[in-house]
């Protein structure tokens, strides 16, 4: 009995100690916002909103030392998932990079990048986007590249000092005809400078309906001001289909609660014969876990219509609580 007991005993100690080398840890994380929106010409009536959302996340070192994370996000605002939003696994293998599988809201190279200038609450073109004005004509956002569901990308930053790469492969599937690859490069080996360029496919339409995008940015920081500029294209087929897209910001940072910031940009659609452009002047302030925000807008031929109805002004106030 006395050896049966040693036996069991030295039987769970293993269990235990083998289980504990891939013992892992959970976090949950979140967030929640009071939205009130408002545009001179849309028909919408109620400008507030709620937005909310809980990111669950969980991984462990495995035996070679790569760290494995699975992150979940809940957010109330997606409706065409059951609520369940972004979500990914990803393979940390130190200086090899790091492989991210993204089952849902992954960013291609030149998605993730397609507006990086400084701002202190949206970019020029978002806020307006939201709502429909009165003619209902659709806004240009920024230029980016091909994204759909389970997108695979891989980062390293450890390559050379002040260097960063970046590769992401959209497969072919629902909503992508042929499969897309984008490459980018950011250099920040200077204090204060960033240097970035990336280059994409977006192979979601098919044969000629095919393009090249890429875009280009530069930004500065120097003491309590940042400032930054931005040129993306997207390189197609025929001259109706080829767009470019300029962007540029600047932020001063009043103290370490408050920013304050001016974002401009134009988007040049080959079939249009009138440029879209977009200003945005916002403020943030900061108090612990909560952030109040606020941006005041301008659009000027929305979608490259030079129709007075296209010409839009708004606003948008944000509360947000993290936890």
């Amino acid at each position: 009995m006395n050896t049966f007991k040693k036996i069991s005993l030295t039987a769970l100690g293993s269990t235990l100690i083998a289980t504990s080398a891939f013992a892992g840890a959970m976090s949950v994380t979140g967030s929640a916002g009071i939205n009130f929106y408002g545009e001179e010409k849309a028909d919408t009536n109620n400008g507030w909103s709620m937005t909310d959302e809980i990111t669950f996340s969980g991984g462990g070192e495995m035996d070679n030392g790569w760290n494995v994370t699975v992150s979940m996000q809940l957010d109330g605002s997606e409706t065409a998932t059951g609520n369940l939003d972004n979500r990914s696994v990803k393979i940390d293998t130190g200086e090899m990079g790091v492989i991210t599988f993204a089952g849902h809201g992954g960013d291609s190279v030149v998605g993730g990048k397609d507006d990086v200038m400084p701002t202190a609450y949206g970019e020029s073109f978002d806020v307006l986007a939201a709502g429909a004005g009165e003619t209902g004509t659709t806004a240009f956002n920024a230029i980016g590249s091909a994204g759909s569901d389970n997108m695979m990308r891989y980062d390293n930053s450890a390559l050379a000092d002040g260097v960063s790469v970046a590769v992401s492969y959209t497969p072919s599937g629902t909503g992508e005809v042929e499969s897309s690859m984008d490459v980018g490069i950011e250099y920040t080996g200077f204090e204060g400078v960033t240097l970035g360029y990336a280059r994409g496919e977006d192979n979601a339409a098919g044969g000629t309906g095919n393009t090249d995008n890429d875009t280009m940015y530069v930004k500065y920081v120097f003491g309590s001001v940042t400032v930054g500029y931005q040129r993306s294209e997207i390189d197609a087929g025929t001259v109706a289909n080829s767009d470019e897209f300029d962007s540029m910001g600047i932020t001063y940072a009043v103290n370490e609660n408050m920013s304050v910031g001016y974002h401009a940009s134009t988007y040049n659609a080959g079939d249009q014969a009138a440029d879209q452009e977009n200003t945005n002047f916002s403020l943030s302030y900061t108090m612990g876990s909560m952030t109040l925000s606020a941006a005041f807008v301008e659009e000027e031929n929305r979608g490259g219509s030079t129709a007075a109805g296209d010409d839009v002004k708004g606003y948008e106030f944000d509360l947000g609580f993290a936890f």
